[in-house]
């Protein structure tokens, strides 16, 4: 086996970066209910969902096999380069739909990228079209449909389990099990989740000579994507919290408390089966399901259309960045240079245009200038009869 080289550890380093993005761009997946009732407050919520996340990058490494022999063929000659120009397509995506507040996939973005690099640089040999079907693109079409239909079920029998009980004692339970249920999450993304990075920094060294092919991800691999992951969870990811726990409906505890509940069991059954689905499309369809099963629920259909079109783009949008960085990266050490600092240039440049319009722990749960408000239906209460003899006139003026 051979020592690690410079590029490999350039590798390293940006896989661990790319696993902070997933870290505060996917936050909202565990927490964006729990802090929209005010189960939990901001920053204790994603500072139990960061240790949680942590804990549960150490449960498996399914998922980390199919990222690093499943997806990507091992023997088709990539090379560590190829895999730092995916790394770089799927960061400068995740970044743009965390600017824009959009809770885009960052596994696909992930997948995305390394699918786009990998084109490029060895053509259609490298890939395992049917893994990426069938453990890529279904999950990615049945898990949110399977997890907003349990979500509207469990709201539904929610409800109607609660509704003879006094309102104090249903607000304390309903609290609880959204803190029990967002901590499941939260664990369920740590074994998800977290294991993408584990399986990339894995190819990575199996490229280049490392370690053997089909390897399991080394310890210090697990404990370094583990603590990249929980750090950027504690960070917060506040704009697609905000967008997830107010944008898509008005979400009461019941609502979050099944929305969690069904996001975790079907994260973690994927988990078991080493399926890389997307957490944010998950727990998206659990909070949309939850809309729908409260009578008289309403889902702002606009914000979930962007949602859509946006889990829509990130495969190959991400794809289409890591090619062209393939392809820089293919001229050799120069071309690996400009990579990095386009790639460098281009998060700064997206950093400071957030801070043009912040948003933080402090006004995460304020909905400003929604378009939503004009296309989405309002429900208004009707007005109160007015007594007997009162004109018309006077009633409007009232």
């Amino acid at each position: 086996m051979e020592h690690l080289t410079l590029l490999i550890g350039v590798v390293i380093v940006t896989a661990l970066v790319f696993d902070f993005t997933n870290g505060f761009h996917d936050t909202a997946n565990a927490m964006a209910t729990t802090i929209s009732t005010g189960a939990l407050k901001p920053k204790t919520a994603v500072a139990m969902s960061a240790v949680l996340n942590l804990v549960g990058a150490f449960l498996s490494v399914e998922v980390a096999k199919t990222i690093s022999g499943g997806i990507i063929d091992e023997g088709s000659g990539i090379k560590p380069e190829v895999i730092f120009a995916g790394l770089v397509g799927a960061i400068v995506w995740n970044l743009l739909t965390w600017l824009a507040g959009l809770p885009s996939s960052s596994s696909h973005a992930l997948f995305g990228g390394l699918i786009g690099a990998t084109l490029v640089s060895v053509g259609w040999s490298g890939i395992h079209a049917d893994a990426i079907v069938m453990k890529v693109l279904i999950p990615a079409i049945a898990a949110p449909l399977v997890a907003g239909i349990a979500a509207a079920a469990a709201t539904r029998l929610t409800y109607r389990l609660g509704k003879n009980r006094r309102s104090e004692d249903t607000a304390k339970g309903y609290r609880a099990g959204q803190i029990a249920s967002g901590a499941l999450v939260s664990l369920a993304h740590g074994t998800n989740d977290a294991q993408k990075t584990m399986g990339v920094i894995t190819l990575a060294l199996i490229t280049g000579g490392v370690v053997a092919p089909n390897s399991d991800p080394p310890m210090w691999v697990i404990v370094s994507a583990a603590v990249a992951i929980a750090l950027g969870t504690y960070l917060g990811g506040w704009r697609i919290i905000r967008t997830m726990g107010k944008g898509l409906t008005d979400i009461k505890p019941p609502q979050g408390f099944a929305a969690q509940t069904s996001s975790a069991t079907v994260i973690l059954a994927s988990s078991h089966l080493g399926f890389a689905l997307s957490t944010t499309q998950v727990c998206s369809g659990s909070i949309m399901g939850a809309g729908v099963g409260k009578k008289g629920g309403v889902v702002h259909w606009s914000t979930a259309s962007r949602m859509v079109a946006a889990w829509g783009l990130t495969l190959p949008a991400a794809g289409l960045v890591a090619g062209a960085a393939a392809f820089l990266a293919g001229q050799g050490d120069w071309g690996v240079v400009v990579v990095a600092v386009l790639g460098i240039a281009a998060c700064a440049a997206i950093w400071a245009a957030s801070r043009r319009n912040a948003v933080d722990h402090t006004n995460v749960n304020e909905v400003e200038g929604d378009a939503d408000a004009a296309v989405d239906p309002v429900t208004i209460p009707a007005p109160a009869a007015a007594p007997s003899g009162t004109s018309a006139t006077s009633r409007a003026t009232a």
